[in-house]
């Protein structure tokens, strides 16, 4: 069992099991909305169990996905594709340790120009 939070406690996530490795993401909609690029897990819904729901905002980000932030402290916490049994949660709302790694860079075309991805894991355009 693993358990996050949102900055100020209001929204309490547990995922049953160990984490998965996690993709970052660089697309300019992950980058405006964390403020940098955003380390996530992919999960089964049903593996996850969240307290505060009625906290969690969604944003219609396209008409496949929806993103979820705290309505408190504005933490974003999810990455939601509709029509789809999983569920994207960010890496940093978990406590340490997580047991787990970031497997690979996804969308490393639209990456800002002000940092560099590190060497020996897996870069994908899209």
């Amino acid at each position: 069992m693993h358990k996050g939070s949102c900055l100020c406690g209001a929204i309490d996530i547990e995922v049953a099991g160990d984490l998965p490795e996690a993709d970052a993401c660089h697309c300019s909609q992950c980058r405006k909305q964390s403020g940098h690029y955003w380390a996530s897990i992919d999960v089964p819904t049903s593996a996850v169990t969240i307290n505060g729901e009625d906290h969690i905002r969604w944003y219609q980000s396209s008409e496949k996905v929806r993103r979820g932030f705290c309505d408190t402290c504005g933490a974003f916490l999810f990455w939601d594709p509709l029509h789809h049994d999983t569920i994207a949660i960010a890496m940093g709302c978990f406590d340490q340790p997580t047991g787990t790694n970031i497997w690979s860079h996804i969308f490393v075309a639209d990456k800002g120009d002000y940092y560099e991805i590190e060497e020996g894991v897996l870069q994908r355009d899209r």
